[in-house]
């Protein structure tokens, strides 16, 4: 019965080219859309390469304290981290890293702006940079302070026209490095940057002494199921921060989230709560995902009536020789399905292409976005939804057609 079904159904899209033209466009688009946005949003949340251990590793970014009197909230203090962080028993490796600050790099005949991040060795060692030439700062760099950079390799093209960039030195926000390493460029939450130097390069020693600053750190597990101990144990240590810190706040929040609860978390300001909002954010997405998705489905749902009207002499002979509600609702919907399923093997053809463009544009820097096997799966579950939305109504109703009227072509 279903390969008389398919038959069918390929049959009646060749004899409406129109129509299965018209479809296939709305479900193409729709589809391109929706899934570039859950592929990029797939990289944002759980990135493969270089920040590929991100469901081994939690971020604590923000520092908040509060009192009856006033507020603050910032990045963290390299002291927090120090003092702290580094002291907790459940976390394998803990990272500092600046956030990105543009700088200007100066040479003899032109200034480049840059974004630098300053970085201790077990940033390096928490995310997988891939090393195209050179080698990275190691824990020696990092202690004695040594004046050593590592750059991505666009920089190191826009910099040294000549490509020979290891060992050459740099004027950097107005302190001199030489390059000791060049790395892949990368566009990630921890790991977008175009130049990274040790932290221990900073003008004055200042930062070591404070609360809030422009840090944030990365708490690397032994492994996922680690991960909650983490969480608790950093609610402990917000409790000493509190009572440690000379300015003498009430309260103190730290929060050590997933990437995913970061993003939550400041797009909805959870700032002095447990929950980050995760659960609402993506509820939100996949409501507008859903709504997005309806009107298109509508529109089919308005063209698959018109044209099951037009088959209706074809539904009052099928009726009169026995063939019942059910098969005929049957067959519709399957047709339906099929044109969509087709349509998304299109709109996925069309999306990788997309994606292709949207890497190589440069319209978003270091964007390196690709289609996966779970985005491959959300187009073909996406596209016998659409299948089912759109075929439903029109099938019913095409189910309670009276055989007469339908064989006089009325409805």
């Amino acid at each position: 019965m279903l390969k008389n079904y398919f038959l069918v159904a390929c049959k009646v899209y060749m004899r409406r080219k129109l129509f299965t033209a018209i479809n296939l466009l709305c479900i193409i688009l729709t589809l391109v859309v929706l899934l570039t946005v859950a592929a990029m949003l797939q990289t944002m949340f759980y990135p493969t390469g270089v920040e590929g251990r991100s469901d081994h590793f939690l971020q604590v970014t923000t520092i908040a304290q509060t009192s009856k009197k006033s507020s603050t909230s910032s990045p963290l203090g390299y002291k927090v981290i120090e003092q702290y962080l580094r002291k907790m028993k459940t976390v394998d490796k803990v990272a500092a890293v600046s956030g990105g600050k543009t700088v200007s790099i100066y040479q003899s005949d032109r200034v480049t702006e840059v974004i630098m991040r300053r970085t201790d060795a077990e940033y390096w060692q928490i995310l997988d940079f891939k090393v195209l030439a050179g080698r990275v700062p190691s824990e020696d760099d990092v202690k004695q302070g040594r004046f050593v950079a590592v750059l991505n390799e666009s920089t190191a093209k826009k910099i040294f026209s000549d490509g020979k960039a290891l060992g050459q030195k740099i004027n950097a926000g107005g302190q001199q490095f030489e390059v000791i390493g060049i790395v892949e460029d990368v566009l990630h939450l921890n790991a977008f940057a175009d130049i990274w130097v040790p932290v221990t390069t900073f003008p004055t020693s200042q930062y070591r002494d404070e609360y809030h600053g422009e840090f944030f750190a990365l708490l690397l597990a032994k492994s996922p199921a680690d991960l909650p101990l983490i969480k608790d144990e950093i609610q402990q240590i917000a409790k000493l921060v509190n009572a440690d810190d000379p300015a003498h706040w009430e309260h103190t929040y730290l929060w050590a989230d997933s990437k995913l609860d970061f993003v939550a978390r400041n797009i909805l300001d959870n700032r002095e709560v447990a929950d980050s909002g995760a659960t609402q954010l993506l509820l939100g997405i996949a409501s507008l995902m859903v709504a997005f998705m309806l009107l298109p489905a509508l529109n089919l749902v308005n063209l698959n009536s018109g044209r099951i009207m037009e088959r209706a002499t074809e539904i009052g002979v099928r009726k009169a020789f026995g063939a019942s509600g059910t098969e005929l609702a049957g067959q519709f919907i399957m047709e339906n399905i099929l044109l969509c399923v087709f349509g998304g093997v299109l709109g996925i053809f069309f999306t990788k292409l997309t994606l292709i463009w949207l890497s190589s544009s440069g319209i978003v820097p270091y964007m390196k976005v690709d289609l996966s096997a779970v985005v491959f799966c959300y187009a073909l579950v996406i596209s016998v939804v659409f299948g089912l939305l759109s075929g439903v109504i029109p099938a019913w109703k095409m189910s309670r057609l009276d055989p007469v009227l339908a064989l006089k072509g009325g409805a």
